[in-house]
């Protein structure tokens, strides 16, 4: 690793860097802020070898750009793109975003909103299910998202007008962008030319050049830093002997700074920092401490011995073959050159490994959490957000679900399933601090004795 060659004073910078491009995949002059680049450019020779080392990853670094070329392992929609207002984007949006990327690499260095929604709309009409019509709020509406989110990235940057009052009404408001070429290129570089491919297996990691076991490091390593926890219950036996070796975790703390947390069923990944993740947690608002709490619920009734023995499940199947099927359906076959597509190879690509022994974990009901998110509302409501203090259901469906996605439970018909790393949100205190009383403007007079 070139990082055990820097020195001491230098290998905070070098960390926050690694942690920079492992977050963002993509930093421009703008994104995600204007200090970034130059730190990478800084770092970009060692950076691009242990990036490739570890992971497998393949850094490009440019005068504008810097571009993390990553491996998927698996199918994963836990980080989906995000609208300006932290709204996760729908099929719609996608496929705008798609096609402005493409009008945006046959353009000029400049192009009106309105130019870019014409170009859009006339590709959508090509694809079946999809279709631009600016006469409607809601397509204009997800067309803004989708250049918003070009825009913050840098691929785009507003020059004169305003997209809101496009997006109000078209035949008032305007919007002029300028391109930036180099963005709009670094952007869009799949691994391969999606008209060789008949199926989405052929985006998926595994190559026949590399030795197993350095390529089973390598796939350990990366879902260190893509997933919350690692749990060795998922993994197939080469797998979860790498995971159990003290070096492969030990490799990417000394890269990222990270702090592994070690349990008997799997390591998790603490950032103490805070910015390597997406979504930190535990964190502030409603549903994070709404979450929390539920979070230390759970855990006491798991371990509680005086409280009934919970039913132990194995996960649910995550369903990958049906969302590969749905998405290889999806794939347009006239646009295909069947020629080239290596179908075999394609097919044999590994979506998800199971592990030869199913583990199980407890089931906590949902009747039992409706009950224990009213009782936390009772309790704690007048700290939350007045949206929530009426909505319990919907309080409740926000806070499990984030920590689906932190991997402390696991959704199932009628309940969630109880994952290991919870246990570290055992015995949460809580302290609510009281406002204190507003002085009074007036006050009652205080009777004399004369």
């Amino acid at each position: 690793m070139r990082a055990r060659e820097i020195a001491p004073l230098s290998l905070d910078s070098y960390r926050r860097a690694a942690r920079i491009i492992l977050s963002n995949h993509l930093v421009t002059q703008s994104y995600p802020d204007r200090n970034a680049l130059g730190l990478l450019r800084n770092w970009a020779t060692e950076l691009r070898d242990d990036l490739l080392e570890l992971f497998g990853y393949r850094l490009e670094v440019t005068e504008t750009t810097a571009r993390l070329f990553t491996c998927h392992d698996r199918l994963d929609a836990t980080a989906p793109a995000r609208t300006g207002t932290d709204r996760a984007f729908d099929r719609h949006r996608y496929a705008y975003l798609a096609l402005a990327l493409a009008a945006l690499g046959r353009a000029g260095n400049q192009i009106t909103l309105s130019e870019l929604a014409d170009h859009v709309a006339a590709d959508a009409a090509q694809v079946e299910g999809v279709d631009l019509a600016t006469d409607r709020a809601a397509d204009r509406d997800a067309f803004v998202d989708a250049v918003g989110w070009l825009a913050a990235r840098g691929a785009i940057a507003l020059a004169d007008g305003d997209a809101v009052g496009w997006a109000a009404n078209p035949s008032d408001g305007e919007a002029l962008y300028d391109i930036d070429r180099s963005v709009v290129t670094a952007l869009f570089r799949p691994p391969r030319a999606l008209q060789h491919l008949t199926s989405i297996r052929g985006l998926m990691s595994g190559s026949a050049d590399e030795a197993p076991a350095r390529e089973v490091a390598r796939r350990v390593r990366r879902a260190l830093v893509e997933r919350p926890v690692v749990y060795a219950g998922e993994l197939d036996d080469d797998e979860a002997l790498q995971l159990a070796l003290p070096r492969t975790a030990a490799d990417v703390e000394f890269l990222t700074g990270l702090v592994a947390e070690r349990r008997a069923e799997g390591i998790a990944l603490i950032d103490p920092t805070g910015r390597l993740s997406d979504l930190r947690f535990p964190s502030t608002g409603t549903i994070a401490q709404a979450a929390l709490l539920l979070a230390g619920e759970i855990a006491d009734r798991v371990l509680d011995p005086d409280a009934p023995e919970l039913v132990r499940l194995p996960l649910p199947d995550p369903d990958t073959v049906d969302l590969v099927d749905q998405l290889d359906g999806a794939i347009p076959a006239a646009g295909v050159f069947r020629d080239l597509a290596d179908e075999s190879t394609e097919h044999a690509a590994p979506v998800h490994d199971s592990p030869h022994e199913v583990p199980t974990y407890p089931l906590v009901e949902d009747s039992w959490i409706v009950e224990t998110v009213r009782d936390l509302v009772a309790r704690f409501g007048r700290t939350f957000a007045a949206q929530w203090q009426a909505d319990h259901a919907g309080l409740r469906e926000q806070a499990v679900a984030l920590l689906d996605k932190q991997r402390l439970v696991r959704s199932t018909p009628g309940g969630v399933l109880v994952l290991p790393a919870l246990a570290r949100y055992r015995d949460v205190v809580v302290t609510v601090r009281d406002r204190d009383a507003e002085p009074e403007l007036f006050t009652e007079p205080v009777p004399s004795d004369h």
